[in-house]
């Protein structure tokens, strides 16, 4: 038993470290390939001959790179602090609040899930340019300030919370807007986290609507600015790695803080 379980064991931890490493390698290549100097670009070796910080520098210099992370952060974040929002109010309500209809609009919502962006965009495009927001940074957000996705997330964690708190609270003189921002709220720190780094991560890494609206290079986010490094003579992939490196910068730090949050709130099923 106790040899079948070590077998067992030794499998699913080599298992473990074939994806790992398979996540990590592309990783590390991006990183070094950012550190070599154009001769060495397709070297196949795993650290460069002579590393320069070079590239970075081209990027400081040639892009406005920190106005561009700026951007993107600021979209990001507020993309994902809408998204919250919004499916904390409507899961609440959902679950909350029995009214006729409510689990057709569950579904909806859940439907609605299915439908890509892309077949929304022009409508879209056309909202914002009625409203002036083509090339800002709100045009970026507002059409993506409510997400299916976040709804349903936030519509199971409300399930899963304790009937017997909230009837608690409620028997207590507690209203709707108290019982949610002081007694559910704090207990689902996890399922919040982990849905505000999914949806930052998305925001972040958004590209054909970026692509549609934005005109100027300053109103710019990562991703159109990674696209300034392809261009008819060739690609410059030792500049492109950089900026894709400091790109990554940001995400790091966000889930160095909530990686804990999200740990849990996977462990307990969260996200399914």
């Amino acid at each position: 038993m106790t040899e079948r379980f070590t077998l067992r064991t030794a499998a699913i931890h080599g298992i473990m470290l074939i994806l790992a490493l398979l996540a990590i390698v592309p990783v590390y290549w991006m990183v070094i390939t950012s550190l070599k100097p154009d001769n060495e670009i397709f070297s196949l070796s795993v650290w460069p001959d002579s590393p320069t910080l070079e590239n970075y520098a081209y990027v400081l210099t040639g892009l406005p790179m920190l106005r561009i992370l700026w951007n993107t952060t600021i979209m990001s974040a507020a993309t994902a602090t809408a998204q919250v929002l919004t499916g904390l109010l409507a899961a609440y309500a959902l679950t909350r609040w029995r009214f006729r209809g409510s689990g057709l609009v569950h579904t909806l919502i859940g439907l609605s899930w299915l439908v890509p962006f892309q077949v929304t965009m022009i409508p879209n495009y056309v909202l914002a340019s009625r409203l002036g927001l083509l090339d800002t940074i709100t045009g970026l957000v507002v059409p993506n300030a409510a997400a299916a996705f976040a709804v349903l997330v936030l519509y199971n964690a409300f399930r899963g919370f304790p009937k017997e708190v909230i009837e608690a609270a409620r028997m207590d003189g507690a209203s709707h807007w108290r019982t949610l921002w002081e007694v559910i709220l704090p207990n689902l720190r996890a399922p919040l986290a982990s849905l505000g780094v999914l949806a930052f991560i998305s925001a972040w890494n958004e590209y054909f609507w970026p692509l549609l609206l934005i005109r100027h290079l300053d109103n710019a986010v990562v991703q159109i600015g990674l696209q300034m490094f392809m261009t008819q003579e060739g690609s410059q992939w030792g500049a492109m790695m950089a900026a894709a490196t400091l790109a990554t910068l940001p995400i790091l730090g966000i889930y160095l803080i909530l990686h804990r949050q999200v740990i849990d709130s996977f462990m307990k099923s969260g996200i399914r």
